[in-house]
Protein backbone atom coordinates (compact mmCIF):
# COMPACT_ATOMS: atom_id res chain seq x y z
CA UNK A 1 0.00 0.00 0.00
CA UNK A 2 1.08 3.58 -0.65
CA UNK A 3 1.89 6.57 1.52
CA UNK A 4 0.33 9.96 0.72
CA UNK A 5 1.14 13.48 1.88
CA UNK A 6 -1.65 16.08 1.58
CA UNK A 7 -1.10 19.80 0.99
CA UNK A 8 -4.35 21.72 1.40
CA UNK A 9 -5.32 25.33 0.74
CA UNK A 10 -6.98 26.33 4.02
CA UNK A 11 -9.07 29.32 2.90
CA UNK A 12 -12.79 28.59 3.18
CA UNK A 13 -14.02 25.06 3.84
CA UNK A 14 -14.13 23.57 0.33
CA UNK A 15 -10.61 22.18 0.00
CA UNK A 16 -10.63 21.04 3.62
CA UNK A 17 -13.78 18.95 3.14
CA UNK A 18 -12.37 17.54 -0.11
CA UNK A 19 -9.27 16.46 1.81
CA UNK A 20 -11.46 14.74 4.42
CA UNK A 21 -13.30 12.82 1.71
CA UNK A 22 -10.12 11.66 -0.04
CA UNK A 23 -8.59 10.74 3.32
CA UNK A 24 -11.60 8.47 3.94
CA UNK A 25 -11.33 6.90 0.46
CA UNK A 26 -7.59 6.20 0.73
CA UNK A 27 -7.57 4.85 4.27
CA UNK A 28 -10.60 2.62 3.56
CA UNK A 29 -8.58 1.12 0.68
CA UNK A 30 -5.65 0.39 3.00
CA UNK A 31 -3.43 3.35 2.06
CA UNK A 32 -1.81 5.70 4.59
CA UNK A 33 -1.85 9.50 4.79
CA UNK A 34 1.40 10.25 6.59
CA UNK A 35 1.08 14.03 6.90
CA UNK A 36 -1.39 16.83 6.16
CA UNK A 37 -0.03 20.33 5.52
CA UNK A 38 -2.53 23.21 5.49
CA UNK A 39 -1.69 26.61 4.01
CA UNK A 40 -3.30 29.49 5.94
CA UNK A 41 -2.92 33.24 6.30
CA UNK A 42 -2.33 34.85 9.71
CA UNK A 43 -2.10 31.53 11.60
CA UNK A 44 -5.85 31.12 11.94
CA UNK A 45 -7.04 28.07 13.84
CA UNK A 46 -8.09 25.06 11.83
CA UNK A 47 -11.81 24.25 12.17
CA UNK A 48 -12.64 21.31 14.40
CA UNK A 49 -14.64 19.59 11.65
CA UNK A 50 -11.29 19.08 9.90
CA UNK A 51 -9.05 18.19 12.82
CA UNK A 52 -11.63 15.73 14.21
CA UNK A 53 -11.87 13.80 10.92
CA UNK A 54 -8.21 13.63 9.87
CA UNK A 55 -6.36 10.95 11.81
CA UNK A 56 -2.89 12.00 10.71
CA UNK A 57 -0.29 14.61 11.77
CA UNK A 58 -1.53 18.08 10.77
CA UNK A 59 0.69 21.15 10.41
CA UNK A 60 0.02 24.64 9.08
CA UNK A 61 2.20 27.05 7.13
CA UNK A 62 1.89 30.60 5.83
CA UNK A 63 0.16 30.80 2.43
CA UNK A 64 -1.59 33.46 0.33
CA UNK A 65 -5.32 34.22 0.66
CA UNK A 66 -7.73 36.66 -0.97
CA UNK A 67 -7.88 40.29 0.18
CA UNK A 68 -11.36 41.80 0.59
CA UNK A 69 -12.31 45.47 0.54
CA UNK A 70 -14.90 47.44 2.49
CA UNK A 71 -17.36 46.90 -0.36
CA UNK A 72 -17.31 43.11 0.27
CA UNK A 73 -15.58 42.53 -3.09
CA UNK A 74 -12.32 40.72 -3.72
CA UNK A 75 -9.50 43.21 -4.38
CA UNK A 76 -7.50 41.45 -7.08
CA UNK A 77 -4.57 43.82 -7.39
CA UNK A 78 -4.30 44.31 -3.62
CA UNK A 79 -4.20 40.53 -3.27
CA UNK A 80 -1.33 40.30 -5.78
CA UNK A 81 0.59 43.22 -4.25
CA UNK A 82 0.15 41.99 -0.67
CA UNK A 83 1.52 38.56 -1.41
CA UNK A 84 4.41 39.73 -3.54
CA UNK A 85 5.58 41.71 -0.49
CA UNK A 86 5.34 38.55 1.61
CA UNK A 87 7.33 36.31 -0.74
CA UNK A 88 10.21 35.87 1.72
CA UNK A 89 7.67 34.53 4.22
CA UNK A 90 6.26 32.13 1.65
CA UNK A 91 9.78 31.00 0.70
CA UNK A 92 10.11 29.69 4.26
CA UNK A 93 6.85 27.79 3.75
CA UNK A 94 8.28 26.17 0.62
CA UNK A 95 11.34 25.05 2.58
CA UNK A 96 9.16 23.78 5.43
CA UNK A 97 7.15 21.69 2.98
CA UNK A 98 10.37 20.31 1.50
CA UNK A 99 11.52 19.24 4.96
CA UNK A 100 8.18 17.49 5.62
CA UNK A 101 8.44 15.59 2.34
CA UNK A 102 12.02 14.52 3.15
CA UNK A 103 10.94 13.39 6.62
CA UNK A 104 7.90 11.34 5.59
CA UNK A 105 9.03 10.20 2.11
CA UNK A 106 5.53 9.72 0.68
CA UNK A 107 4.84 7.82 -2.54
CA UNK A 108 2.51 10.59 -3.78
CA UNK A 109 1.94 14.24 -2.87
CA UNK A 110 -1.71 15.33 -3.26
CA UNK A 111 -2.13 19.09 -3.67
CA UNK A 112 -5.56 20.56 -2.98
CA UNK A 113 -5.03 23.80 -4.93
CA UNK A 114 -2.23 25.24 -2.80
CA UNK A 115 0.20 27.57 -4.53
CA UNK A 116 3.03 26.86 -2.06
CA UNK A 117 2.98 23.22 -3.14
CA UNK A 118 3.13 24.24 -6.80
CA UNK A 119 6.16 26.44 -6.14
CA UNK A 120 7.78 23.66 -4.10
CA UNK A 121 7.31 21.18 -6.97
CA UNK A 122 8.81 23.68 -9.43
CA UNK A 123 11.85 24.71 -7.38
CA UNK A 124 12.66 21.41 -5.65
CA UNK A 125 11.67 19.00 -8.45
CA UNK A 126 10.83 16.09 -6.12
CA UNK A 127 11.24 12.59 -7.47
CA UNK A 128 7.66 11.93 -6.30
CA UNK A 129 4.40 12.26 -8.29
CA UNK A 130 2.43 15.40 -7.46
CA UNK A 131 -1.31 15.06 -8.15
CA UNK A 132 -3.45 18.21 -8.04
CA UNK A 133 -7.09 18.10 -6.95
CA UNK A 134 -9.65 20.87 -7.37
CA UNK A 135 -12.56 22.03 -9.47
CA UNK A 136 -10.44 24.96 -10.69
CA UNK A 137 -8.49 22.61 -12.97
CA UNK A 138 -11.68 22.09 -14.97
CA UNK A 139 -11.25 25.69 -16.17
CA UNK A 140 -8.09 24.57 -17.99
CA UNK A 141 -9.97 21.75 -19.79
CA UNK A 142 -10.04 22.22 -23.55
CA UNK A 143 -13.82 21.63 -23.68
CA UNK A 144 -14.90 23.76 -20.71
CA UNK A 145 -17.13 26.71 -21.65
CA UNK A 146 -16.42 29.69 -19.42
CA UNK A 147 -17.56 33.33 -19.22
CA UNK A 148 -17.26 35.29 -22.43
CA UNK A 149 -16.12 38.50 -20.68
CA UNK A 150 -13.75 39.44 -17.85
CA UNK A 151 -10.74 38.27 -19.83
CA UNK A 152 -8.14 39.80 -17.51
CA UNK A 153 -9.75 38.27 -14.41
CA UNK A 154 -9.93 34.88 -16.14
CA UNK A 155 -6.30 35.19 -17.18
CA UNK A 156 -5.23 35.88 -13.59
CA UNK A 157 -7.33 32.99 -12.25
CA UNK A 158 -5.86 30.58 -14.79
CA UNK A 159 -2.38 31.88 -13.99
CA UNK A 160 -2.94 31.10 -10.31
CA UNK A 161 -4.27 27.64 -11.23
CA UNK A 162 -1.18 26.97 -13.36
CA UNK A 163 1.05 28.07 -10.46
CA UNK A 164 -0.60 25.57 -8.12
CA UNK A 165 0.03 22.76 -10.63
CA UNK A 166 3.64 23.47 -11.64
CA UNK A 167 5.57 20.26 -12.36
CA UNK A 168 2.50 18.16 -11.48
CA UNK A 169 1.99 14.63 -12.78
CA UNK A 170 -1.80 14.76 -13.09
CA UNK A 171 -4.67 17.18 -12.46
CA UNK A 172 -7.93 15.76 -11.09
CA UNK A 173 -10.65 18.27 -12.03
CA UNK A 174 -13.80 18.03 -9.91
CA UNK A 175 -16.92 18.61 -12.00
CA UNK A 176 -20.69 18.88 -11.57
CA UNK A 177 -21.12 16.68 -14.67
CA UNK A 178 -19.19 14.06 -16.64
CA UNK A 179 -16.68 15.23 -19.25
CA UNK A 180 -13.98 13.42 -21.24
CA UNK A 181 -10.35 13.47 -20.18
CA UNK A 182 -8.10 16.20 -21.56
CA UNK A 183 -4.90 14.25 -22.14
CA UNK A 184 -3.07 17.21 -23.64
CA UNK A 185 -3.32 19.03 -20.30
CA UNK A 186 -3.02 15.91 -18.09
CA UNK A 187 -6.56 16.48 -16.78
CA UNK A 188 -8.83 13.70 -15.53
CA UNK A 189 -12.40 14.85 -14.88
CA UNK A 190 -13.79 13.41 -11.65
CA UNK A 191 -17.00 13.64 -9.61
CA UNK A 192 -16.97 15.89 -6.54
CA UNK A 193 -15.42 14.68 -3.30
CA UNK A 194 -18.22 14.54 -0.72
CA UNK A 195 -17.92 13.36 2.86
CA UNK A 196 -19.76 10.25 4.00
CA UNK A 197 -21.92 12.35 6.33
CA UNK A 198 -23.51 14.05 3.32
CA UNK A 199 -24.37 10.76 1.62
CA UNK A 200 -25.93 9.37 4.81
CA UNK A 201 -28.50 12.18 5.12
CA UNK A 202 -32.23 11.62 4.50
CA UNK A 203 -33.51 14.92 3.07
CA UNK A 204 -36.94 16.34 3.84
CA UNK A 205 -38.43 19.81 3.27
CA UNK A 206 -39.26 22.20 6.10
CA UNK A 207 -40.34 25.85 5.76
CA UNK A 208 -36.98 27.59 6.17
CA UNK A 209 -34.11 28.65 3.93
CA UNK A 210 -30.46 27.94 4.59
CA UNK A 211 -27.75 30.44 3.67
CA UNK A 212 -23.96 30.26 3.65
CA UNK A 213 -21.57 33.18 3.09
CA UNK A 214 -17.78 32.95 2.80
CA UNK A 215 -17.26 36.53 4.03
CA UNK A 216 -19.20 37.96 6.95
CA UNK A 217 -19.58 41.41 5.38
CA UNK A 218 -22.08 39.93 2.93
CA UNK A 219 -24.47 39.49 5.88
CA UNK A 220 -25.55 43.10 5.44
CA UNK A 221 -27.40 42.21 2.25
CA UNK A 222 -29.28 39.36 3.92
CA UNK A 223 -30.20 41.51 6.93
CA UNK A 224 -31.49 44.30 4.67
CA UNK A 225 -33.66 41.93 2.63
CA UNK A 226 -35.03 40.16 5.68
CA UNK A 227 -36.00 43.45 7.37
CA UNK A 228 -38.77 43.67 4.74
CA UNK A 229 -39.68 39.95 4.83
CA UNK A 230 -39.70 38.97 8.49
CA UNK A 231 -42.19 36.15 7.94
CA UNK A 232 -39.52 34.15 6.03
CA UNK A 233 -37.37 31.93 8.24
CA UNK A 234 -33.67 32.06 7.32
CA UNK A 235 -30.68 30.42 8.97
CA UNK A 236 -27.31 31.74 7.78
CA UNK A 237 -23.87 30.29 8.49
CA UNK A 238 -20.89 32.65 8.61
CA UNK A 239 -17.45 33.06 10.18
CA UNK A 240 -17.69 36.17 12.34
CA UNK A 241 -15.96 35.76 15.69
CA UNK A 242 -17.43 39.01 17.04
CA UNK A 243 -20.66 37.08 17.66
CA UNK A 244 -21.46 33.91 19.56
CA UNK A 245 -22.40 30.51 18.18
CA UNK A 246 -25.89 31.83 17.42
CA UNK A 247 -27.06 35.39 16.90
CA UNK A 248 -30.76 36.13 16.49
CA UNK A 249 -30.57 39.27 14.41
CA UNK A 250 -34.35 39.59 14.59
CA UNK A 251 -37.33 37.29 14.43
CA UNK A 252 -36.84 34.43 11.91
CA UNK A 253 -33.26 35.43 11.01
CA UNK A 254 -30.50 33.56 12.85
CA UNK A 255 -26.76 33.63 12.15
CA UNK A 256 -24.71 30.56 13.11
CA UNK A 257 -20.94 30.19 13.35
CA UNK A 258 -19.60 27.73 10.77
CA UNK A 259 -20.20 24.22 12.07
CA UNK A 260 -20.03 21.40 9.54
CA UNK A 261 -22.35 18.94 11.29
CA UNK A 262 -24.94 21.56 12.19
CA UNK A 263 -24.84 22.98 8.65
CA UNK A 264 -25.45 19.56 7.07
CA UNK A 265 -28.30 18.77 9.46
CA UNK A 266 -29.99 22.04 8.57
CA UNK A 267 -29.36 21.51 4.84
CA UNK A 268 -31.00 18.10 5.11
CA UNK A 269 -34.33 19.73 5.96
CA UNK A 270 -34.23 23.16 4.32
CA UNK A 271 -36.49 24.32 1.49
CA UNK A 272 -33.49 25.61 -0.44
CA UNK A 273 -29.93 26.91 -0.16
CA UNK A 274 -28.79 30.46 -0.90
CA UNK A 275 -25.01 30.72 -0.88
CA UNK A 276 -21.92 32.32 -2.26
CA UNK A 277 -20.96 30.19 -5.24
CA UNK A 278 -18.37 27.97 -3.63
CA UNK A 279 -18.12 24.58 -5.30
CA UNK A 280 -18.46 22.39 -2.21
CA UNK A 281 -21.70 23.78 -0.78
CA UNK A 282 -23.36 23.67 -4.19
CA UNK A 283 -22.36 20.00 -4.63
CA UNK A 284 -23.72 19.03 -1.23
CA UNK A 285 -27.06 20.66 -1.99
CA UNK A 286 -27.19 19.06 -5.46
CA UNK A 287 -26.61 15.63 -3.92
CA UNK A 288 -29.54 16.18 -1.54
CA UNK A 289 -31.81 17.48 -4.30
CA UNK A 290 -32.04 20.98 -2.81
CA UNK A 291 -32.68 23.96 -5.10
CA UNK A 292 -29.90 26.55 -4.95
CA UNK A 293 -29.46 30.25 -5.59
CA UNK A 294 -25.77 31.04 -6.14
CA UNK A 295 -24.59 34.59 -5.37
CA UNK A 296 -20.89 35.00 -6.24
CA UNK A 297 -18.77 37.21 -3.99
CA UNK A 298 -18.37 40.53 -5.87
CA UNK A 299 -15.33 40.56 -8.16
CA UNK A 300 -14.66 36.86 -7.44
CA UNK A 301 -14.20 35.47 -10.95
CA UNK A 302 -13.96 31.84 -9.85
CA UNK A 303 -17.33 31.99 -8.10
CA UNK A 304 -18.88 33.73 -11.10
CA UNK A 305 -17.75 30.84 -13.29
CA UNK A 306 -19.03 28.34 -10.71
CA UNK A 307 -22.46 29.99 -10.76
CA UNK A 308 -22.60 29.79 -14.56
CA UNK A 309 -21.53 26.15 -14.50
CA UNK A 310 -23.97 25.31 -11.70
CA UNK A 311 -26.87 26.82 -13.65
CA UNK A 312 -25.90 24.76 -16.71
CA UNK A 313 -25.84 21.61 -14.59
CA UNK A 314 -29.36 22.27 -13.28
CA UNK A 315 -28.42 23.17 -9.70
CA UNK A 316 -30.62 26.26 -9.65
CA UNK A 317 -30.20 29.94 -10.47
CA UNK A 318 -27.51 32.59 -10.13
CA UNK A 319 -27.94 36.17 -9.00
CA UNK A 320 -25.75 39.12 -8.08
CA UNK A 321 -27.54 39.92 -4.78
CA UNK A 322 -29.10 37.98 -1.91
CA UNK A 323 -32.59 38.55 -3.27
CA UNK A 324 -34.51 35.71 -1.66
CA UNK A 325 -37.68 36.99 -3.36
CA UNK A 326 -36.38 35.91 -6.76
CA UNK A 327 -35.42 32.53 -5.33
CA UNK A 328 -38.90 32.03 -3.87
CA UNK A 329 -40.42 32.80 -7.29
CA UNK A 330 -38.07 30.27 -8.91
CA UNK A 331 -38.79 27.33 -6.59
CA UNK A 332 -41.97 26.01 -8.32
CA UNK A 333 -39.98 25.67 -11.57
CA UNK A 334 -37.05 23.76 -10.08
CA UNK A 335 -36.50 20.17 -11.19
CA UNK A 336 -34.28 18.07 -8.95
CA UNK A 337 -31.23 16.48 -10.58
CA UNK A 338 -30.33 14.49 -7.46
CA UNK A 339 -30.55 11.07 -9.13
CA UNK A 340 -28.24 12.03 -12.02
CA UNK A 341 -25.80 13.77 -9.70
CA UNK A 342 -25.73 10.89 -7.22
CA UNK A 343 -25.02 8.40 -10.02
CA UNK A 344 -22.05 10.54 -11.14
CA UNK A 345 -20.82 11.01 -7.58
CA UNK A 346 -20.99 7.25 -6.92
CA UNK A 347 -17.97 6.84 -9.24
CA UNK A 348 -15.72 9.07 -7.12
CA UNK A 349 -13.85 6.44 -5.12
CA UNK A 350 -13.13 4.16 -8.09
CA UNK A 351 -11.88 7.02 -10.30
CA UNK A 352 -9.63 8.49 -7.60
CA UNK A 353 -8.19 5.16 -6.52
CA UNK A 354 -7.56 4.06 -10.11
CA UNK A 355 -5.83 7.33 -11.02
CA UNK A 356 -3.71 7.59 -7.88
CA UNK A 357 -2.69 3.93 -7.93
CA UNK A 358 -1.85 4.21 -11.64
CA UNK A 359 0.39 7.22 -10.94
CA UNK A 360 2.14 5.32 -8.15
CA UNK A 361 2.60 2.23 -10.34
CA UNK A 362 4.13 4.28 -13.16
CA UNK A 363 6.55 5.89 -10.72
CA UNK A 364 7.63 2.45 -9.46
CA UNK A 365 8.10 1.27 -13.05
CA UNK A 366 10.18 4.34 -13.87
CA UNK A 367 12.26 3.83 -10.71
CA UNK A 368 12.75 0.12 -11.51
CA UNK A 369 13.76 0.97 -15.09
CA UNK A 370 16.27 3.54 -13.85
CA UNK A 371 17.76 1.11 -11.32
CA UNK A 372 17.96 -1.66 -13.94
CA UNK A 373 19.70 0.72 -16.36
CA UNK A 374 22.14 1.85 -13.66
CA UNK A 375 22.96 -1.76 -12.76
CA UNK A 376 23.49 -2.66 -16.43
CA UNK A 377 25.88 0.28 -16.83
CA UNK A 378 27.71 -0.76 -13.65
CA UNK A 379 28.20 -4.33 -14.86
CA UNK A 380 29.31 -3.14 -18.31
CA UNK A 381 31.91 -0.88 -16.74
CA UNK A 382 33.02 -3.65 -14.36
CA UNK A 383 33.34 -6.23 -17.13
CA UNK A 384 35.11 -3.75 -19.36
CA UNK A 385 37.72 -2.94 -16.74
CA UNK A 386 38.43 -6.62 -16.02
CA UNK A 387 39.06 -7.50 -19.67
Amino acid sequence: MSKYLFVVQGEGRGHLTQAISLFEILTAAGHEVVSVMVGMEDNRNLPTFFTDKINAPINTFAAPSLVYGQTKAVKVWDTIKTHLLKFSKYRKSIQYLAEEVNTHRPDVIVNFYDIICGLYAQFHRPNIPVVCVGHQYLLLHNQFITLSDKKIDRLLLNLNTHLTSLNSTKKLALSFVEMPEDNANNIVVTPPLLREEVKALQPTTKPYFLAYITHHKLAEDIINWHAEHRNVEVHCFWNNREFGNEWNCHENLTFHQVNADKFLNMMQNCAGLVCTAGFESVCEAMYLGKPIMMVPVPNHIEQQINALDGERAGAGIADTTFNFSRFIEYLPQHQSIANTFQAWQAQTASIFLHTLEEVTKKEIEIYTFRRTTQLARYFRRSLGSSL
